[in-house]
């Protein structure tokens, strides 16, 4: 594939497995093949399969960021070394229109993304939740005779309905396997608000300047149970989308401040198990709504787990 280009790397792998590369579509991945997931959706004749390998954990991206390579007439300036992609196959059991073929492209896109949004997965290179991946492709296999051809793909029709729900399930599928995004994972704080900086593995060096030495040392101790239980992971995604209106601007600037640390004391009041202290913990965080996310986050979880323990 790097020696000899694409092109020649697609006709070999056809060589190995005697079909004509010239009726013949290969995609590429480094997903585990022991994790495809097959989904087919069913509405009376109608059938729609979709065949799914993903991996998101290297180069997952959002439509829209900045993009980090450029082709020209020199080529490729540089050539990255993806670790992630999204692979459909799509097989109608009908025969559909062009204009209807081009739709199911959009209508899979989006059945992807909405997956990818079900589990909450970021960018790796911006701050947004992921769309796809900057190496996804797909395949889309239809009987080109039989009975009258479909004319629409769209989500308002049963076929954008199977071939929505039968990539997004087949997608989610996919993850689970290959990532190991089972929905319930999902839930920690560190899902929730890793894109903002709240790191695992630099959360107890962040949060020890917080901490006495014992609440740090208890925290080592229990932070599976604390920062995945359902209550705080609830609050931190909470937060997580609250901070994204305010980028966004659905939240103005003069309230944006007021509104994380709203969502910040429910983080603290929650990994506290002290929810009737809401009020005081607002008042206690409200200071620092107005810096960047992490530290405020920092601050709400060691609040709340140093009041956990503490005597009153």
């Amino acid at each position: 594939m790097t020696e000899k280009g694409l092109d020649a790397y697609h006709d070999r792998v056809c060589a190995e497995v005697a079909v004509p590369p010239e009726c013949t579509a290969v995609m590429g991945t480094a997903a585990n093949m022991n994790y495809i997931a097959l989904v087919t959706q069913v509405d009376d004749e109608l059938s729609v399969t979709a065949v799914v390998t993903a991996g998101v954990e290297g180069n997952a991206t959002t439509a829209g960021e900045p993009a980090t390579w450029r082709e020209s007439h020199l080529g490729m300036q540089k050539v990255p070394a993806y670790a992630g992609t999204i692979n459909t196959m799509l097989l109608i059991n009908q025969p559909v229109t062009s204009a209807a073929l081009a739709r199911v492209v959009v209508t899979m896109t989006e059945g992807k993304s909405a997956a990818l949004h079900r589990l909450a997965v970021p960018s790796k290179r911006h701050i947004d939740l992921a769309t796809g991946t900057g190496t996804d492709q797909y395949c889309i296999a239809a009987p080109l005779s039989g009975p009258r051809p479909l004319t629409s793909a769209s989500p308002h029709m049963k076929l954008g309905e199977l071939v929505g729900l039968a990539t997004r399930n087949a997608t989610i599928e996919a993850l689970r396997w290959q990532n190991g995004l089972e929905a319930s994972y999902t839930r920690g704080v560190f899902h929730a608000l890793g894109r903002y900086g709240v790191k695992e593995a630099t959360l107890f060096d962040d949060i020890a300047p917080l901490l006495g030495e014992a609440d740090l040392e208890l925290l080592k101790k229990n932070a599976k149970a604390a920062l995945y239980e359902p209550l705080v992971g609830a609050a931190a995604h909470a937060l997580a989308t609250v901070c994204d209106r305010v980028r966004y601007g659905t939240i103005p600037e003069t309230v944006a401040a007021d509104a994380t640390a709203q969502q910040a004391a429910a983080l603290a009041a929650n990994l506290a198990a002290q929810v009737h202290r809401w009020p005081e913990f607002r008042s206690q965080l409200r200071p620092y709504a107005n810096s960047d996310v992490k530290a405020l986050v920092l601050r709400a979880l060691a609040l709340g787990w140093s009041e956990k323990w503490r005597v009153r």
